[in-house]
């Protein structure tokens, strides 16, 4: 199990189960293709990316706005001498090791050996964002669950070195004049984010190992796409759900 695996089953676990056993596939859009463009530009495989991505050309060979934009991005973080810093580490190092008996990988965006992890991310922008389900305004990193990435990251290199290491997000947002910053998440967040992981990732493996059934979410793109109808619904049981009057 990996970070990402872990938090699609937070979010639904019908989903991440259906796309495991290849019964459902994610959208690629051009947002998460833009990160994929960074990352690979740090990692030193942007020439195979563009080679297996045709999609993010026009047809006159040109890249398209949004990977221009990309490049824009790059070159932002290289200017900056302490982004580099922190990117300067060794590439998708990878990592194994288990949290409450289920088998974790990972991979570091930079190792910085024996002083720190980093991960990269390309974001839209520094604004909060709004959690409908939680209805309140969350920081980036705790709204995509960049918090438990780092616990797992963090625990995983620990069983692996003896050394519990700070871990840092390097963020550049996808803004026409992109915004960039180095955050670390304490290790108090790190320690809350590690008690969920351990709670919950038994659960997710005993539903890789067909032992449970999964929960539908029942808003996801999955859950909309293999929505049954099987009677009328009481449209009040909405008007619940939102917390608002009928």
């Amino acid at each position: 199990m990996g970070s990402s695996q872990f938090k699609n089953f937070q979010k639904c676990e019908a989903a991440a189960l259906a796309e495991l056993r290849g019964e459902y596939k994610r959208e690629v859009t051009d947002a998460l293709l833009v990160g994929s463009y960074v990352d690979a530009h740090f990692e030193g495989t942007l020439d195979i990316f563009k080679a297996q991505h045709k999609e993010i050309y026009k047809k006159d060979g040109e890249l398209k706005v949004q990977y221009k934009q990309a490049e824009k991005m790059i070159q932002r973080a290289e200017r900056s001498e302490m982004f580099m810093q922190y990117m300067s580490g060794d590439k998708q190092v990878i990592m194994t090791g288990e949290i409450a008996g289920v088998p974790f990988k990972i991979k570091i965006d930079s190792y910085v050996t024996d002083k720190c992890i980093v991960d990269l991310k390309a974001i839209k922008d520094f604004q909060l964002i709004w959690n409908a389900e939680k209805k309140q305004r969350q920081h980036f990193i705790n709204y995509w669950g960049y918090d438990l990435q780092g616990a797992i990251y963090r625990e995983i290199v620990r069983q692996n070195t003896g050394k519990v290491l700070p871990f840092y997000i390097a963020a550049i947002t996808k803004e026409a004049v992109p915004d960039l910053d180095v955050l670390w998440v304490p290790d108090d967040d790190l320690d809350s984010a590690l008690e969920v992981v351990t709670s919950l990732a038994p659960r997710f493996q005993k539903l890789k190992n067909g032992e449970l059934q999964p929960q539908r979410c029942g808003h996801c793109d999955y859950c909309r796409f293999t929505k049954v109808l099987t009677a009328p619904r009481n449209y009040h049981e909405d008007c619940e759900v939102y917390e608002v009057e009928c």
